[in-house]
């Protein structure tokens, strides 16, 4: 990562940045003149009236006011979609694809951009958008942003410098970045091909989830966040903005650059998150504990306990269990999963999870480990194992996630993902065979 891209710290806070000396006003937000001629801005990521522990907003100073472009007009989605998800019947079926393959022709981030399902609908504010991204062109002259949801962004391949209104980030895989609703930026590739996952919340901004019996510390901390400072772009031209609204893209030219913020201060801001810095809590007695462990970030709904997303992630550990099962037991659950491979394998398969890849786990579906991993984790030495080479994660969300077109009809889908669980054989003996034997 380059040396110059400075950081404030700290999920949450309030934070106070100025690119120039004097662009940030004291004592008040919205001076009748500002000393530098800048426009006073509110940004606001939740209703004025929100309770100020969930109350989103940041004040900025800009160049020109973000009304400032010319009218928009809608574009072709490619292969974007949104909620409601309604293209082609949901299967009960598991479901697993292999990576998307990179671009031949040019291509940068939002058309690389494909969507394998979702849930929910951004009309409504609730549910996600699970999308893949390959791409082999920096943007340059376009800038992008979602109004229907906030961008959890996690590459597998390349490094990413996203230049957003309120600063610059930098995410290499094994990190993540979040782009706020309604932020603009633009993304530049940091090496020759870049690829990954996206999932955009269009629930509740995505917050760390409460330790409860943990306590005080543990799985992310706080101040590992990182928030740009502010930095901006004085550039007159052709330019473009690509807005996606309410499922549908839309594009509007501007003769400036619109990340032209000179200072803000508030809450409402992107962040990145390196996640070798997650301290993972985990047994040291017996069996396996539940996957929530593992949650670095969670969107929740108004029923308690039940996530519209949380953000989980399965990194280099210790397994310790004693007289214990140790990869993820069989089960079905009444959330939905879907699961990507940044790197490694992934302990509970065996082959055919590739990084790159996903599978999709949606309500009461049965899955566990492949027959292979089984057998070996059944029959395996119970000494300590440490897990290196991985780094898997999940979203799950408490809403069906529902397949795209493009995801039942790619090439990349594994059709036959189910024979993985096939050779998993009759094992039981009754009580007159077990004292036989």
């Amino acid at each position: 990562m380059s040396e110059e891209i400075r950081y404030q710290s700290g999920f949450g806070n309030e934070f106070a940045t100025e690119a120039v000396p004097g662009a940030l006003p004291r004592g008040q937000n919205a001076p009748q003149k500002h000393p530098l001629g800048l426009y006073t801005e509110q940004f606001s990521g939740s209703p004025f009236t929100a309770p100020r522990a969930t109350n989103r907003r940041t004040w900025t100073y800009r160049i020109r006011p973000s009304v400032t472009h010319r009218p928009y007009e809608e574009i072709p989605t490619g292969l974007i979609r949104s909620g409601p998800f309604h293209e082609t019947p949901t299967t009960p079926n598991q479901l697993r694809w292999d990576p998307l393959p990179l671009p031949e022709s040019e291509t940068d981030f939002v058309d690389g951009i494909v969507t394998l399902g979702g849930s929910g609908d951004p009309a409504m504010q609730t549910g996600v958008a699970i999308h893949l991204y390959a791409a082999n062109l920096s943007m340059r002259d376009r800038f992008f942003y979602s109004a229907d949801g906030e961008f959890l962004i996690v590459p597998q391949l390349g490094a990413l410098r996203l230049h957003t209104e309120l600063g610059i980030l930098e995410a290499a895989p094994g990190e993540i970045c979040v782009i706020p609703r309604g932020v603009k930026f633009r993304v530049v590739l940091l090496e020759q091909h870049a690829r990954g996952y996206i999932c955009e919340n269009y629930g509740l901004p995505f917050r760390l989830p409460e330790l409860g019996a943990i306590g005080a510390n543990g799985l992310a901390n706080p101040r590992d966040f990182k928030i740009p400072v502010a930095s901006y772009e004085d550039h007159e031209g052709e330019f473009h903005i690509t807005a996606k609204f309410l499922g549908r893209l839309w594009s509007a030219s501007i003769d400036h650059s619109p990340l032209d913020v000179v200072a803000w201060h508030g809450n409402y801001a992107p962040y990145k998150y390196d996640l070798a810095l997650f301290n993972c809590i985990n047994t040291v007695s017996f069996d396996h504990p539940d996957p929530s462990i593992y949650t670095v970030l969670s969107s929740p709904t108004a029923v308690p306990g039940t996530a519209n997303c949380d953000f989980a992630i399965f990194p280099p550990r210790w397994l310790v269990a004693e007289h214990s099962f140790r990869p993820p037991w069989f089960h079905r659950n009444l959330m939905n999963e879907f699961m990507g491979l940044i790197f490694g394998v992934y302990d509970a398969k065996a082959e055919g999870f590739l990084p790159g890849g996903a599978s999709l786990h949606n309500c009461m579906a049965g899955h566990g480990p492949d027959a292979e991993t089984f057998e070996r984790a059944t029959n395996a030495e119970l000494k300590p194992q440490h897990l290196e080479d991985t780094l898997a994660f999940m979203f799950e969300t408490s809403l069906v996630v529902r397949p795209t077109q493009f995801a039942m009809n790619t090439r990349i889908l594994q059709h036959e993902y189910y024979e993985c669980w096939q050779g998993l054989k009759k094992r039981f003996a009754s009580a007159a065979n077990a004292e036989s034997t």
